[in-house]
């Protein structure tokens, strides 16, 4: 079959590597399509746990090709998505509960071969049928999954206020999950106006387009539009330095979450006085673990919407355009691999 393969951060080919055998207990997908996003840029740079070599990608959708020896509860031909998280089940974290803390997580298109393949061969417990659903839709399953956790970190108090800094992709599955968990109001703020009209399109309450060469001063209007803050802010880029505005942005015992990637050496600077006086909580929301059956059932009754979304497609050999663009083209919302 053919796959991307790294040898080292920053060098792949695609090229042509053994299909895998579906061992016991195991599924092997056809991967249709598989989405790409700003953590592949971060494992592309030998980070976010990239063990190589390695063939990334962990947003599928596609067919059930065949079933390893005792494999059950899926046939043939069945649309399925994988969930591309694993947990070892016996550390301390994973002993206490707390699975996603594992200290031997397992990830797909991270330390495990991905979705940027014809096929993979996973475990029957990672993979849930989204049958019924449009693949452009249920391509969507693995980032939907990460929003449906971070409303689950977040626990909305029905009746709060959110203001969401990002209107990437899982900034806006995000924004509508918090809106559906209980919110009275949700703001998206971003730099690029054509992503804000696709937030306006799927329903966002409000949207404010930012300038980054002047975040304080955006900081400032956003305070002001909102009476004094907002009970929940969210970071959504992976910018540090607009992470550093959400805690002035909260009101007083609201909560701030920071969901988007930044870069392991990045700082932010945060007045403790002000978290102790006005008793800010701070919460980050890393993956998920067990939000996919939550996340297919909001995409099956269009409770996470993700109409428009998709503006790119590339096929597989031109994985090296698919990258270039997700750097560099402004015109990019989410970009499909057609495998």
């Amino acid at each position: 079959m053919k796959a991307v393969v790294y040898d080292a951060p920053g060098s792949f080919t695609v090229r042509e590597v053994p299909t895998p055998d579906p061992k016991p207990g195991e599924v092997r997908v056809r991967v249709q399509q598989t989405g790409i996003c700003g953590t592949d840029l971060h494992i592309h740079n030998g980070k976010f746990f990239a063990e190589f070599p390695l063939t990334p990608g962990h947003e599928l959708v596609g067919p059930v090709d065949a079933l390893g020896d005792g494999t059950e509860g899926f046939r043939v031909g069945e649309y399925v998505s994988v969930n591309p998280n694993m947990n070892c089940g016996h550390c301390e974290y994973c002993r206490a509960g707390r699975t996603l803390m594992c200290v031997n997580l397992k990830g797909l298109g991270t330390n495990w071969p991905g979705s940027f393949a014809e096929y993979v061969a996973v475990p029957a417990n990672l993979v849930f049928s989204v049958d019924g659903i449009h693949p452009d839709t249920s391509v969507f399953t693995e980032p939907t999954a990460c929003a449906m956790h971070g409303v689950e970190t977040l626990a909305p108090r029905p009746g709060s206020t959110a203001l969401v800094f990002g209107a990437g992709p899982t900034g806006l599955l995000l924004a509508q999950l918090i809106a559906r968990g209980g919110a009275v109001s949700v703001t998206v703020a971003a730099s690029s106006a054509f992503k804000l009209r696709r937030a306006g399109e799927l329903g966002i309450d409000t949207t404010f387009l930012m300038d980054r060469a002047d975040l304080a001063g955006d900081a400032r209007t956003l305070k002001a539009a909102s009476g004094g803050g907002y009970d929940i802010v969210v970071d959504a880029t992976g910018s540090a330095a607009v992470s550093e505005q959400c805690v002035p942005l909260t009101r007083s015992g609201g909560t701030v979450m920071f969901y988007g990637v930044t870069e392991p050496e990045d700082l932010v600077r945060v007045s403790p006085y002000d978290v102790f006086r006005r008793e800010i909580t701070i919460k980050g929301s890393f993956a998920e673990i067990d939000s996919f059956p939550a996340a297919i059932a909001a995409l099956r009754t269009g409770r996470a919407r993700t109409e428009g979304l998709i503006t790119h497609r590339f096929k597989l050999d031109d994985y090296a355009g698919a990258l270039d663009a997700l750097r560099s083209d402004r015109t990019v919302h989410k970009i499909i691999i057609e495998c």
